[in-house]
Parts: structure tokens; sequence; C-alpha cells
């Protein structure tokens, strides 16, 4: 265990709460092993299923509408060609995608060795350090109104009976009716709240987009190097194109060396990038599975948040995967801004196509005769 104090981290927050005694203390913490998140299996073990779990169920969800044919109108192809257009049958599809899954252990298993242990404890402190934080920015609001002609002192003057907490900010943090039973200083309640913001939620959901915008770019250079390069995607990319019509448990059916190098290791360096915890890392990954196996479902659904948050979605992808639209299309799995900005992006009409080449096989079987 660490009983320790504001000297601890080397911030700037911490260091000038312990030579200004007009901000308040940073509170003492003790840190210690933070527990498993479910009492049956350790985070561990949790991080390196949960992907796979979450892929087979949401896999066997749609296998069950796909085999049933419960909502024919949303299909992106019928079960005919599903049969007839693919080159690769379900069992082949099925072991290679158990071959990534094991690959995937082992490299999660790597990835959290190199993660120290999961502490607990410090909430409480970082939350102060960055309502600190808030109260020395608040420092420069006096020079800034000077900047516009208003002087600060004066305005923090005559507010200081009715709204002393805007009266304080404008005076540039200063809040010295704000105590403790101690005669401490203390926080005002909106700096707490909008650090408690910044520490719960701003800085996850920065560290979730890095990991996006990583993942998205390594996907989408590495994706499109296998097409351009004729080695590579003979040698690699080309197992997963036996899929003209992909459907969601073939969402991870690739060459052992290309799932490894386009999706294992490209999210665990997202995560790494990212400074994630491992139990963020863990959200992370499953999102991902189920961005994955939702893009290859083979399905249009109107009400499939998946597919409504982005217009990368399954429709977009199998775009891809035919052979019409194969040089184009490379994002995965989330957005499509490379494609987009590098002018990759099929800009045809699906329906259109499709009428188009159906009238040139029809052109081509008159003229047979």
């Amino acid at each position: 265990m660490v009983n320790d104090s504001a000297s601890s981290p080397n911030n700037m927050a911490a260091n000038h709460s312990l030579f200004d005694t007009s901000l308040p203390p940073l509170p003492d913490y003790e840190l210690t092993l933070q527990s498993d998140m479910l009492p049956f299996i350790s985070d561990f073990w949790l991080n390196l299923i949960a992907p796979i779990i979450v892929y087979w169920t949401m896999s066997m969800m749609f296998h069950a509408v796909d085999t049933l044919d419960l909502f024919p109108q949303y299909r992106l192809h019928t079960p005919e060609e599903i049969t007839k257009r693919n080159h690769v049958s379900r069992y082949e599809v099925l072991r290679d995608v158990i071959i990534q899954h094991i690959i995937q252990v082992l490299g999660g298993a790597v990835l959290s060795l190199t993660e120290p242990p999961e502490m607990t404890g410090k909430d409480e402190y970082n939350v102060a350090v960055w309502a600190t934080r808030l109260r020395l920015s608040q420092r420069i609001l006096p020079g800034l109104l000077s900047l516009v002609g208003l002087n600060a002192t004066a305005i923090s003057k005559n507010m200081a009976t009715s709204h002393p907490i805007l009266a304080g900010a404008l005076a540039g943090g200063y809040y010295p009716f704000l105590t403790t039973d101690a005669h401490v200083p203390s926080f005002a309640p909106w700096e707490l709240m909008c650090a408690k913001f910044i520490y719960w939620v701003a800085i996850p959901a920065v560290q979730l987009f890095v990991g996006v915008a990583f993942l998205d770019t390594w996907q989408y250079f590495l994706h499109r190097l296998m097409h351009m390069n004729k080695w590579m995607y003979t040698t690699f990319h080309s197992r997963h194109h036996r899929l003209y019509v992909p459907y969601a448990y073939g969402a991870l059916y690739n060459h052992p060396f290309e799932g490894f190098l386009l999706d294992t290791l490209g999210a665990a360096i997202a995560f790494k990038i990212a400074g994630m915890t491992l139990r963020q890392g863990m959200f992370f990954f499953c999102f991902s599975s189920m961005k994955t196996v939702d893009d290859h479902c083979g399905y249009a659904f109107p009400w499939d948040p998946l597919q409504a948050i982005t217009s990368n979605n399954a429709a977009y992808h199998d775009i891809h995967h035919q052979t019409w639209g194969i040089k184009t299309n490379f994002s995965q799995p989330w957005f499509t801004f490379w494609d987009c900005l590098l002018g990759t992006k099929y800009e045809g009409k699906r329906t259109d196509r499709l009428a188009d080449k159906k009238r040139e096989q029809e052109k081509a079987a008159t003229r047979a005769k």
C-alpha cells in the first residue's frame, strides 16, 4: 500500500498546492489492488474472453436471422447468393475464425502482462488535481478582461454579494469564503463538478477517440496496401475475399498473419497509444468486435445503432466485397474519413450498379443467342 500526499505526482497543480496556502490541499490517498469486476473470473481472463463471447453472441443472433430468413426485406443478398457466390465453405470460415481467436487470446495475454497491476484509491485525489488546475487557470481571467477594457476587480466587488462564486472566478479564482469547518480552503461546487466531468467523462472519451482514430488509420492503410500490392493480396488478403457475400461470423475470416497484423496488433497499439486501462481496453476490444461483426452481417437494418452512428456499415463494406467495388471502401471498422479524404469511397449508387450489371448480362445472353 501507498499512503502519499500531494508531493507524490510531478504536476503543476500538486506543486502549487505545497506553497500556495490559498489553494485547497490535495487529499491523501491509499493505493490498493483493484478487485476483479466479476467474482467468478479474474479481470485478466475476462479481458481475453469477453471480445470472443461478444463476437459469437452477436454472430449467432445474425446467423439465426439469416438461416430463418426473418427479415428478407433488409437483406443485401439472397440466401442463394451466399451458397453460389462464396468460394469457401462455412466450415473453413469457422476454422479460420477460431484460429484468429486463438491468436487474439495469445496477443491479448502478452498485452495484459505488459501492463502494471490495476490500482484503486486515487480517484478523489485525481479529481482534486483537476479542480486545482481549474482554480489556477482562473488566474488569467483578470488579464484577459483587461485586454477588452474591463476591470475584473471592480466587477468582482460589485457582484460579491449577489453572485459570490462568479465574483470569485472573475477575481482570478479568489474564494476566501470557501472553507471547511477547520478553516481550510475548499473548492467551489462548480470546480469539483467540472473536475469530475473531466476525469470521469472527458478523458476516457478522448482516449476512446484516440484509439478509434488510430485503429481506423492503421486498418485503412494496411488494408489498402494489401489490395495494391499483388503479392500481399494473393498471399494474404485474397482469403478474406473468398466471401463475396459476407455473413456475420465470417467477419474475422482472414489469413492468420493478416489477422494478427490488421486486427490484433492494430488494436493493441491503439490501446497503448490511447493510454487506456485494462477495463477501458476490454470495452474497446468488445466494441470493435461488435462493429466488425455488424459490418459483415449482410443486413441493412434501419434500427441498428451500430449502422446508424456511422456511414461505415454493412452496406458500405459489402460494396468492397463485390468485384465492382473491391478497389474502393477500404475504411474499417469505424468511420469513412480516409476513404473520403483520399478519394477511395465508392460514389455510385449500389442499386444502379446492380441494375446495370443485370442489364449487361441480359444483353450478353441475347447476343449469344
